[in-house]
């Protein structure tokens, strides 16, 4: 499936939110410097007023904000669904800190000073993160949808496909022709656009979900 060349791709951007203005400032400068966007924010609450519904790129948050502190607003982007891969930049931070927003999806956490290459470094992998996640949010969406085109009966066919069973053996199950069943085969691979079995059983995997518990429903 090659469905990456229809996404439409603007520029990536980094958003800084940091209290302090000389840090954002700084942070531009250098940001810039490497031919990145950079849009700057004093708090965690005036980001979030912002609309980043499809936001790309990768925030670089300091976790001493006032009020809503960074760790929370990382919370509250994820509740949000807001998926930019976050870098957090503190004077202040100690392991438990760390590990609890490594563990929540983090791509680095720095401590202040820090080596500005060590920066450009983590937002451009960030950057990169976003770029393939994207992709792949782009192309289980598509396959989903060709899933749900499928009736009742072919999301039952290609389950039976998938385990290896032969027509035949579709057929005694449903007590149905042997015959329809290989039309309703063919529907699926042509539905689902796989060239092979193999590449039912690959989406099948990617799907995550064929597993007999929805297939009741459909047309």
């Amino acid at each position: 499936m090659n469905a990456t060349s229809n996404i439409s791709s603007p520029a990536p951007k980094v958003f800084v939110v940091d209290d302090d203005a000389s840090v954002r400032a700084s942070l531009s400068r250098l940001l810039a410097s490497v031919d990145l966007t950079v849009e700057t924010f004093p708090c965690a609450e005036s980001f979030l007023s912002a609309d980043h519904s499809d936001a790309r790129g990768c925030a670089v948050l300091d976790v001493k904000l006032p009020q809503l502190d960074g760790l929370e607003l990382q919370r509250r982007l994820a509740d949000a669904r807001v998926n930019l891969p976050i870098i957090f930049l503190t004077g202040q931070g100690d392991i438990p800190m760390s590990v609890r927003a490594m563990k929540a999806g983090a791509v680095e956490f720095m401590t202040k000073p820090f080596r500005p290459a060590d920066l450009i470094a983590a937002v451009r992998e960030a950057i990169e993160r976003d770029r393939v996640a994207r992709i792949e949010r782009h192309d289980l969406a598509e396959l989903t949808s060709r899933y749900e085109s499928l009736t009742a009966r072919e999301r039952e066919v290609m389950r039976g496909v998938v385990a290896g069973q032969l027509n035949k053996q579709i057929a005694a199950e449903f007590g149905t022709r042997e015959a329809t069943v290989k039309e309703q085969r063919a529907k699926v691979m042509e539905k689902m656009r796989a060239g092979s079995v193999a590449d039912l059983v690959r989406f099948a995997l990617r799907l995550g979900h064929l597993d007999g518990a929805d297939g009741g429903r459909g047309r």
